[in-house]
């Protein structure tokens, strides 16, 4: 499965360590990132990240693209407490997310049960919409 994973910049390290605690779960998919967090998750992991633009310079539109095409499987998009939902970035990726049925985790908490989902096979449907 191909998993998105973007994170603003006071949740990159808790994004670090989700991928050390679940590498052994992640290295099975591939993994898209925007170019900072894919950068920061393959230095603590040694995972091999495709990597978009920086967010604010594109990355986000680019996994939204990757999304609006169907190419992304699942997003773990662990957002800061002081960004407003409202931002074009993340109501652009919830949105498209929403309208083409992929699961969005914007928290760790379902970012560990998509995680633990995903592992158990509980999203191999997903294989249908490709």
């Amino acid at each position: 499965m191909n998993i998105g994973l973007i994170a603003h910049d006071e949740k990159k390290k808790l994004m670090q360590n989700f991928c050390i605690a679940y590498r052994g779960i992640l290295n099975k998919h591939e993994l898209y990132a925007t170019a900072t967090t894919g950068r920061l998750i393959e230095e603590v992991t040694n995972l091999t990240v495709h990597k978009y633009l920086a967010g604010p310079l594109g990355g986000s539109q680019q996994m939204g693209s990757q999304i609006e095409h169907n190419l992304i499987d699942m997003v773990i998009f662990l957002r800061g407490a002081q960004t407003k939902s409202t931002e074009p970035d993340i109501s652009n990726i919830m949105h498209l997310c929403d309208m083409h049925n992929i699961p969005l985790a914007t928290n760790l908490a379902t970012a560990e049960l998509l995680i633990k989902a995903l592992d158990r096979g509980d999203l191999e449907w997903r294989e249908m919409y490709r």
